[in-house]
């Protein structure tokens, strides 16, 4: 039998680069900043109570369903039994310092999946072995591709009546287009569940005891033993074809030795040209020590990393910066949180240098030099204080007053930006006020601080009805919005019913010239002002620009910001509805001034905004709606009352395939036609059908649609 403790203290496979210390004395080499990504309910926050119980960071096994798990500390997180923020901790295997980031599965918060990614060096995509490939699990596949995050793939819950491991490695190629490769194969399946075939060592893994600590490896069953020698030389081909140095050898020797193999693998994964495929279950406890050592051998520490891109401030031009500590200080912010204790942490990710208690960095967009009073390690909801946080480590910094989220923290001798985190488009909003008058400051504040923690999560006041609005990413996420108001921030609030965020934009090229003159509190008012507005690629939001010639003729940069504020004032308030506009590019092409003192503020705003309400009406205003993913799950015999029903909702089904005994319909439905749906798939499928929504992307409402909500 061998012990998880011997099996920590062995000697890791593969060899590892960076020697060089990182802060806190950690080599670069033996970090692993790494995150656990999946469709809800693949079994995230599991895996990683697993992780942090074999790596002696717990000595209990938490459990979602009786709401004692670290990483899900919130108590909304616990009553609900969901992921809601994702959560950083700590622990060592192998003598690995593995910083680990729990992130929903949930759709509405997928901008913590998406700032997650945006820091670290590695995941695991955690995919169901009965429901496979799910449609959350492709949005955070193409999340990870989006910033070349290395990955391992685990089929978790191999222990339930319908698992199929084979299904799951295919659907993984088909539909995520992955060069997946199993270096396992499970030892039976649903209730005969026992265990993994290691197909570099080619031997039988299987865990005992109640909480799976102790493992002994044997031979591989006979009646496995034919289709575990053909899985390894599929796997030896597969590593072969995409690493040169490991081609020689398998051509003189098919059967490639497990060191040879390990460090190929490492190589393949760390290049974006292999995802090596385990599995296990670990709700039962089997399969997790195996993970967290594909974790070290397989995933890259920062220095395997490539240079980090930043724009420095002063050039505009692009810089590198290592992922050294002697390198200048150059650091994300990529989420912030509030502490009842210490007020809000800034959670950050270091890519050159070392930040250190007490020192002052600079914050490049607000062109501010902030000090940093604090620096914790994180463990879920609890911090441990350091002096120092050095390359390739992540942590929290207590302190800064002007930073938010996506900002650049550097070294201001050195002034240099990063890539900022674009956040999706809220898709649903809901009129919010407080209970009594003494709550209305305190509901600004409080919505102030969600606002600055979640991107998604936008605050505005509808300038026609004095409203506040509060826009989300669908009506869970606004449920939890308002329920954190009332429960950390204690702050009563009534609010309305939830609603759809409708957009605007333009389906042509349009131009107009406004012209201001008046006498305001007598003094006279002068300004003209030409503007064209020119659609854009959808999805990619609004920009507001001011032409050369135009530049040149105003008489200095103050009017250039009023002009600017003015195009984007008509942007936010839209044309057609009061809603804002995107995708639209607003251009000043010329103006026109009399005298030096009638070219004020007031004129040049005023008429850069009228200016672009009547070019954006010539360009042909429309309405854009969100438009959902809908993925239903449902026994054959109701597909055709399910298509009806999805026709009758201005939807369109995409595809049709079949999982197992079950139908999958992939539609594409408007949002505002899904209100209630749940209740609905239910009465249409007698409960047996179950359906999963992403946002797709925003499309023009028809003509009809858009004169209802005109007139509404």
């Amino acid at each position: 039998m061998v012990s998880v403790l011997d099996n920590k203290a062995k000697k890791s496979s593969g060899t590892v680069s960076g020697a060089q210390l990182s802060g806190g004395g950690t080599a670069l080499g033996d970090i692993r900043n790494i995150g656990v990504v999946a469709h809800i309910d693949a079994g995230k926050t599991t895996t990683t109570e697993r992780i942090l119980y074999y790596a002696g960071r717990t000595h209990r096994l938490g459990n979602v369903d009786e709401g004692n798990t670290v990483t899900d500390w919130m108590a909304q997180e616990r009553e609900r039994g969901i992921t809601i923020v994702s959560a950083a901790i700590t622990c060592d295997w192998r003598g690995k310092q593995i910083n680990l980031i729990d992130t929903p599965g949930h759709v509405d918060f997928t901008i913590e999946v998406e700032r997650s990614l945006r820091v670290l060096d590695g995941a695991v995509c955690v995919f169901c072995a009965v429901g496979g490939v799910q449609p959350q699990s492709e949005t955070v596949w193409r999340q990870a591709d989006r910033y070349n995050v290395p990955r391992v793939a685990f089929i978790n819950k191999m222990d339930r009546m319908g698992a199929d491991y084979r299904r799951c490695v295919d659907e993984i190629r088909k539909r995520l287009k992955a060069n997946a490769v199993c270096i396992q194969l499970p030892i039976g399946q649903a209730e005969n569940f026992e265990g993994v075939i290691d197909l570099l060592e080619m031997h039988a893994v299987r865990a005992e005891g109640e909480d799976g600590r102790d493992f002994k490896t044997g031979p591989v069953p006979d009646e496995l033993a034919e289709e575990a020698a053909t899985a390894r030389a599929e796997l030896c081909e597969a590593v072969a074809e995409c690493d040169e140095s490991v081609l020689e050898c398998y051509l003189e020797n098919p059967d490639l030795d497990a060191e040879t193999l390990r460090g190929a693998i490492r190589r393949g994964v760390i290049a974006g040209k292999l995802v090596p495929v385990m599995c296990g279950t670990a709700l039962r406890n089997k399969g997790v020590q195996q993970l967290l050592d594909a974790v070290v051998w397989y995933l890259p520490s920062p220095a395997d990393r490539p240079v980090v891109m930043a724009t420095d401030l002063k050039s505009d031009e692009r810089a590198e910066r290592r992922n050294t500590p002697d390198a200048p200080l150059t650091a994300l912010v990529f989420k912030i949180a509030a502490d009842p204790f210490v007020g809000r942490l800034f959670f950050t990710r270091i890519y050159g240098g070392i930040i250190r208690k007490g020192m002052n960095i600079f914050n490049p967009r607000a062109r501010k030099r902030e000090r940093v009073m604090k620096i914790v390690k994180l463990f879920a909801d609890n911090q441990i204080e350091v002096d120092e946080l050095g390359a390739g480590q992540i942590g929290a910094i207590v302190g800064l007053k002007e930073a938010t989220t996506g900002d650049t923290l550097c070294a201001e001798n050195s002034a240099v930006y990063l890539e900022n985190i674009t956040a999706p488009e809220p898709v649903m909003f809901i009129a919010i006020e407080p209970k009594s008058r003494a709550d209305k400051d305190k509901l600004v504040e409080s919505m102030k601080l969600l606002s600055d923690e979640d991107p998604t999560c936008q605050v505005r006041i509808d300038a026609e009805t004095g409203q506040t609005i509060l826009s989300g990413m669908g009506e869970l996420h606004l449920e939890i919005l308002v329920d954190r108001l009332r429960r950390e921030f204690r702050c009563e609030a009534n609010t309305g019913r939830p609603m759809v965020s409708y957009y605007e934009t333009v389906a042509a090229e349009g131009r107009a010239s406004y012209l201001f003159d008046r006498e305001l509190g007598g003094r006279r008012h002068y300004a003209r002002v030409d503007v064209e507005v020119i659609p854009r690629r959808r999805g990619e939001g609004y920009a507001v620009d001011i032409s050369p010639p135009a530049r040149r003729k105003l008489p200095d940069a103050k009017l250039a910001d009023c002009v600017k504020q003015g195009l984007t004032d008509g942007i936010l308030t839209g044309v057609l509805a009061r809603y804002p506009m995107t995708d639209v590019l607003a251009r000043v092409t010329d103006v026109e001034i009399t005298e030096d003192e009638t070219a004020t503020d007031v004129a040049f705003r005023t008429a850069a905004v009228m200016g672009f309400r009547e070019a954006a009406l010539a360009a042909g205003a429309e309405l854009l709606e969100p438009i959902m993913s809908l993925d239903i799950e449902t026994p054959a015999d109701y597909v055709g009352d399910i298509m009806g029903d999805i026709n009758g909702r201005r939807g369109s089904v995409s595809e049709m395939t079949m999982r197992g005994e079950m139908q999958i319909v992939s539609a594409r439905v408007p949002l505002a036609e899904l209100f209630g749906y749940s209740t609905v798939i239910r009465s249409l499928s007698r409960g047996r059908a179950s359906y999963t929504m992403q946002p797709g992307e925003f499309a023009v409402v028809p003509r009809t649609v858009k004169e209802q909500l005109l007139n509404r």
